[in-house]
């Protein structure tokens, strides 16, 4: 029957954004960094600014980004990402710079080039994907690994005996006052997505205003290391991970901040 159908008279809606390469993405069925990867592209082209940014590839599932970002792109070390984002920004300040980095890179061995990147009130804007495992070396725990979460090093459920408490990157960063802009969103549901998107726009303009740091967690999906289906793992998301990991506006230099979803 759709073999019948004439689509020629029809104008496509739904495009690759330019600021996207045409590239088969290699990330696991059901995992969220394509989709945020997608929203990225989107703001940079709505915004008129891919001829002048440039991305910072950091360590873990990340390290991937700059094959799909159709912009300059940079390498860092693991967790250094906002350290040559800084750097960039610095010796190129009329660039967009912004960091695309997993939770076992930033809130670990990254944690402290983050919070000074912020404390400096430096000019770049941060992706933050936060699954609550490393992602790429097979399912660890993480500093965003949940109370009681099973991961492969902690087959039991991480216990604060053994593991510690789990880290909240946005509510540790909400204390800096060198930040401009703090978000959590979720990539669950088209109306999360929007406000993901809503909140990725606002930490790229507040860059452009020169208003200082910017950060934008986002909740994903690991089926792979969750052991689960996409559709378990959304549910998941959405039912626990969400009640560890409140969606929200933390800060907002125009003045509207701590809005909820």
């Amino acid at each position: 029957m759709l073999d019948d159908l004439d689509l020629t008279e029809y104008e496509p809606v739904y495009t690759r954004p330019e600021s996207f390469t045409d590239t088969i993405m290699r990330y696991c069925p059901g995992c969220t960094h394509g989709l945020a990867h997608r929203l990225v592209a989107e703001v940079l082209d709505e915004l008129g600014v891919r001829e002048r940014t440039v991305c910072i590839a950091s360590v873990g599932c990340s390290v991937y980004t700059y094959e799909y970002f159709n912009c300059d792109c940079v390498q860092a070390a693991h967790g250094r990402a906002p350290a040559v984002a800084t750097g960039v920004k610095r010796v190129r300040p009329d660039s967009v710079v912004f960091t695309y980095q997993g939770d076992g890179d930033l809130a670990s061995i990254g944690l402290a080039e983050v919070v000074h990147a912020a404390a400096r009130a430096e000019n770049i804007t941060v992706i933050f994907v936060n699954n609550a495992v490393f992602g790429m070396t097979q399912g660890q725990m993480a500093p965003t690994t949940l109370p009681g979460q099973v991961t492969t090093t902690t087959p039991r459920g991480r216990s604060r005996e053994e593991g510690g408490y789990t880290l909240r990157v946005c509510e540790l960063l909400s204390q800096v006052e060198g930040v401009a802009y703090l978000a959590r969103r979720v990539l669950t549901s088209p109306g999360r997505v929007r406000a993901a998107k809503n909140a990725l726009r606002l930490a790229f303009e507040a860059q452009l205003e020169g208003a200082g740091f910017s950060l934008v967690e986002l909740l994903s999906a690991c089926p792979t290391w969750w052991h689960m289906t996409w559709r378990e793992a959304f549910d998941w998301i959405d039912q626990t991970m969400t009640r560890y990991f409140p969606p929200g506006e933390f800060v907002n230099w125009r003045g509207c901040g701590q809005a909820k979803e």
